[in-house]
């Protein structure tokens, strides 16, 4: 058994977001001796951060009230004008903002890259002392005897597809501490490990989830309005009885962010959410914006949208989950990285004391308490039915229920029930009952294919090491997702990862393949797999795309 090295630290945080990197900061501004480290999978930090963005900056007002001043990229941009519009198939209605709760204006708010913002978050954190360490994926979660959390070990290096050890083999390293933060991010591996070992669903709704597919532009500079912000929704996912909406964002240096959302609870597994993407930006008001225009990057990631009910006990003996490895989108807002934020401080401040009381591998039950007083719980509470009520009623007629109960909400008497949820993977319906869809070849100009778009995603894997995509049972996607769901892997996937060979040749056998070296680490198979069969792993260290600046 190869032995692995150890290192000690005070704090462990698992993940270089907005959470982990602020809630690494506010430890070493409550007391600098503490030491601290964060392990980010990415090459970099910011290299796996994918958000639209529009940033509420209640949380980093908190964290670090200078940052205006402090050459911080989100500064750059802040938002002056904001536009909602619900899409037909060849026009929009402008929706006035009079009729939205006064919690969703953006007025205060900013529009940048959120990788650029952590990478200036990072700088801030090591000039505390932080110790950061990108390109090391934490791969298992290690247990004291007494069951308590006693750290991550990060994943071996060199190990070949078959198993075996390459020359450059390295076995992964052990770190330790007296408490570890979870930040991976939506769907995280080990967060859902954590989950099942803890039981920290137990008195939860079920998370779920919505895929969002980005693309940064550089536009025709007459047509960009720094600070604009636009967001759409109903077609084209109103056709296909699925929702989720568009978002179009004016950012600095003459470009646009723009992107869509696909909730990962749709029904009919011919939906391609990928090509919906394409289809929307083919509407003549998007298109008008994008013509004579040039793509420079794409991107992709799930999103939670459970809200507050989906969010799961938050401690365990020896950790606590932060950021979006607990789920505190405000999903009407389209925001969740000002939550992020102060969930990581909660828990660091909550860490800090204990630490400060000579406590360790405990529960941190401070930081749970807190949390559910705290402004994110307010927040959530004013949209917990959002989500929820246009999944049941349907985007039109839902989006109306949604919108009354928070501004009955507001008034502080919203319905006085929850609306439940259920797991996307569960929502996934027979292939038999639906027509396959037919969607528009790419232009190349303003629609493209997915190969082409993973290849602005810089995505890059060791092509001789294990495969991160496991499948529970090599059988179940012939035997069950082909025949019975046509094969949704093959479209849900905004990567092409995922193929089914042999259909088209007379005699030959059907395989189905797992193109690994194209995954941008978005998670949607592991939650939209229909049998459940897919598991996400940690990649050898640093693999996975490289976004510059979304």
């Amino acid at each position: 058994m190869t032995t692995r090295e150890s290192m000690p630290y005070d704090v462990v945080i698992v993940g270089g977001g907005v959470a982990g990197l602020g809630a690494a900061i506010r430890l070493k501004q409550v007391n600098a001796d503490l030491e601290v480290c964060v392990l980010e999978k990415g090459s970099e930090i910011g290299a796996h951060i994918l958000s639209g963005a529009v940033v509420d900056p209640k949380a980093l007002d908190e964290l670090l009230p200078d940052w205006r001043d402090d050459d911080c990229p989100m500064a750059e941009t802040p938002v002056t004008d904001n536009w909602h519009w619900t899409l037909s198939a060849k026009g929009k209605f402008a929706m006035p903002h009079i009729m939205m709760p006064p919690f969703m204006s953006n007025d205060g708010n900013y529009t940048g890259s959120l990788g650029s913002l952590c990478r200036w978050l990072a700088e801030k954190a090591e000039g505390l002392g932080v110790e950061i360490f990108p390109g090391f994926p934490a791969a298992e979660v290690l247990y004291n005897d007494d069951g308590s959390v006693k750290g991550v070990a990060t994943g071996d290096m060199g190990v070949a597809a078959d198993g075996s050890h390459k020359p450059d083999y390295q076995p992964g390293m052990e770190l330790h501490g007296k408490y570890t933060l979870f930040a991976e991010g939506a769907r995280g591996s080990l967060t859902k490990q954590l989950k099942a070992k803890f039981d920290l669903e137990a008195d939860c709704e079920p998370q779920v989830y919505g895929l969002g597919m980005k693309e940064l532009w550089d536009i025709d500079p007459k047509k960009h309005v720094p600070g604009r912000v636009l967001h759409t929704q109903g077609w084209p996912l109103s056709e296909n009885d699925a929702w989720g909406g568009g978002f179009l964002y004016h950012q600095a240096n003459g470009q646009v962010a723009l992107g869509f959302v696909v909730a990962l609870d749709y029904k009919n597994p011919y939906l391609y959410p990928f090509e919906e993407f394409q289809r929307w930006k083919q509407h003549p008001e998007i298109r008008a914006i994008l013509e004579g225009g040039k793509r420079v990057s794409y991107g992709a990631r799930v999103i939670n949208e459970g809200g507050w009910q989906s969010v799961p006990k938050l401690t365990f003996p020896g950790g606590a989950l932060i950021g979006c490895s607990a789920g505190f989108v405000n999903v009407p807002r389209i925001k969740g990285s000002h939550t992020a934020m102060k969930s990581g401080m909660l828990a660091a401040e909550a860490v800090a004391a204990a630490i400060a009381s000579d406590r360790a591998g405990d529960e941190v039950v401070d930081y749970e308490t807190t949390l559910r007083s705290s402004w994110i719980a307010d927040e959530l509470q004013k949209v917990k039915n959002a989500e929820p009520a246009v999944a049941k009623f349907g985007g039109a007629i839902g989006t109306i229920v949604a919108g009354a109960d928070m501004w009955m909400r507001t008034l502080k008497i919203g319905l006085p029930i929850t609306m439940k949820h259920h797991r996307d993977c569960d929502q996934t319906m027979r292939a038999d009952l639906f027509k396959p869809i037919q969607y528009p070849k790419p232009d190349g100009v303003i629609s493209f294919d997915r190969l082409s778009s993973v290849f602005l995603s810089n995505t890059n894997h060791e092509e001789d090491q294990p495969c991160h995509l496991q499948l529970k049972d090599p059988d179940v996607p012939l035997k069950i997702n082909l025949p019975v769901y046509a094969g949704p892997a093959a479209r849900y996937c905004p990567a092409g990862v995922y193929e089914y060979t042999g259909l088209d040749e007379e005699g030959a056998e059907l395989k189905f393949v797992i193109n690994a070296q194209n995954c941008v680490h978005c998670k949607t198979c592991d939650i939209k797999d229909p049998t459940q069969n897919i598991n996400w792993v940690t990649p050898e260290g640093g693999g996975g795309p490289n976004y510059p600046n979304m």
